[in-house]
């Protein structure tokens, strides 16, 4: 049996609304003047402490991949209350991300937003001159495509720094192994580490999770979720780069590539099974899965459109999972359980509000709530951030790496299953030597892709049966 940190994050005072970084500008002012009110709940009855050497509580921020992932994990740092949060450096592998981002955080936050065009960096090794702009104890915020996690985390724990990464943070054997060595890096240099799954800072998750363990719906014996919808964009992959390099064109497409990202997947899928480990106290043991493309573009990409995953735990109680990705179908989002004295409810329709509920018997119905969780919700993207930097200015404890290495491989695990149509174990996956990402450390502007194409412009796809590993022998 695989064991799973349950610590509940500390609580703090501060509900506010979910992320959005593309926002209306008025909307942001009425956010920024909330944050002030509500300046010094941080850390309630503490005095905080200087965070550097040098004598300043003030926290500088280097962002590092400015796509929309980026620039919400950006708006919600900048709106933790009381925390003296500046961004001061930029870096990716396009400009124009940079420039979107520089312009929108500076309409929503003005005075914090302190990013020259020499602290702007483009390109593969941008991520170092960023970090170089910092001060140990600064923070580190990784938005890139998973690929590149282990190496950026890398050079934040070389110079000092804190680090806050989005999920996933790796995307098979290979690469969850070398976040868990970097996490104890991290712990040995006294560095704090948050991770995107934000769903674990949600205080009302929390409070189903108190109750789940204090026996409210018996033994968990069973989960079942959903991640049904239409494409968020496009993924055909037709016509291809058109004048862009390979490479940074693949990065650009990252979701479609197991290289860059595990596909739709671990990107999608990650924050659904954790939320499932996370109640049952346990990571899966064992997945069997299938899945298959129904659609076919001109130029096809690494993801099915459908998946089908049942993981099993140590006792042999099962989650089944399903993800499908496909226009004009049915759409479902959500995850429940059974216990055996009633069903329950994680999430009910998206990722925040949460709306958990635990109901008098098994049928799940509004009629039939026996504990609801109280409404509104605060923000678990806003939480996720309160926690890190309370817990850095208060240095205390904090690193998040090993649980979301060992919540990525858990989803990698259903995608290696489904993609191979062989049942695998947790072991198996950790230990599993195709190393997806090998080389990305070196690439360059000129490097060729990770990833290459036959002579007519197709990529190779998973063939389940006919592989051993995902794509390849």
């Amino acid at each position: 049996m695989h064991p799973i940190d349950n610590q509940r994050p500390f609580a703090l005072d501060h509900t506010s609304s979910r992320r959005e970084f593309l926002g209306a500008t008025t909307r942001s002012a009425v956010a920024v003047a909330g944050a002030a009110t509500l300046s010094g709940k941080l850390l309630s009855g503490r005095t905080i402490p200087h965070v550097h050497a040098a004598g300043t509580d003030e926290i500088r921020v280097a962002l590092i991949g400015c796509g929309g992932r980026g620039g919400g994990a950006a708006v919600d740092a900048l709106s933790v209350p009381g925390a003296p949060i500046k961004i001061v450096s930029m870096a990716d592998v396009f400009s124009d991300r940079i420039d979107i981002v520089k312009r929108s955080l500076g309409e929503q936050f003005k005075e914090r937003i302190d990013v020259p065009d020499e602290r702007t960096f483009i390109g593969f090794d941008g991520y170092k001159q960023a970090i170089d702009c910092l001060r140990p104890g600064d923070i580190a915020l990784f938005a890139t495509p998973p690929a590149f996690r282990a190496p950026h985390f890398a050079y934040a724990i070389e110079k000092g720094v804190h680090t806050f990464m989005e999920k996933p943070v790796s995307i098979d054997g290979p690469t969850t192994k070398r976040i868990i060595e970097l996490a104890a890096k991290a712990t040995e240099k006294n560095l704090k580490v948050g991770v995107g799954l934000m769903c674990r800072h949600c205080d009302r998750r929390a409070e189903l999770l108190e109750r789940l363990r204090n026996g409210e719906a018996g033994e968990l014996i069973s989960f079942h979720g959903y991640r049904e919808h239409n494409p968020p964009h496009n993924l055909d992959l037709s016509p291809g780069p058109q004048g862009m390099s390979e490479l940074l064109w693949q990065i650009k497409r990252f979701h479609n590539f197991l290289w860059a990202s595990g596909g739709i997947f671990s990107d999608y899928c990650v924050h659904h099974i954790d939320e499932v480990c996370w109640m049952k106290g346990a990571w899966p043991v064992k997945a069997v899965a299938i899945g298959a493309r129904q659609l076919r573009g001109k130029i096809d990409d690494q993801n099915f459109d459908n998946y089908g995953i049942e993981y099993t735990f140590d006792d042999g109680a099962k989650f089944f999972y399903t993800c499908q990705v496909m226009k004009d179908c049915d759409s479902k989002f959500g995850l429940w359980g059974q216990g055996s004295k009633s069903a329950f409810a994680i999430s009910t329709s998206g990722h925040s509000p949460a709306r958990c509920a635990i109901f008098k018997d098994q049928r799940v119905d509004k009629a039939n709530v026996a504990w609801a969780a109280e409404q509104p919700e605060p923000s678990p993207y806003r939480r996720e951030w309160e926690h890190l930097v309370a817990a850095i200015i208060a240095d205390e404890p904090y690193n998040e790496a090993v649980r979301g290495a060992q919540a990525s491989l858990v989803t990698a695990m259903g995608r290696f299953a489904a993609h191979t149509g062989k049942a695998i174990t947790y072991d198996e996956m950790l230990n599993c030597p195709d190393d997806l990402t090998a080389g990305v450390d070196s690439l360059t502007e000129g490097s060729p892709a990770p990833l290459v194409a036959d002579s007519e412009g197709r990529y190779p796809v998973p063939m389940p049966g006919k592989y051993k590993y995902e794509y390849r022998g």
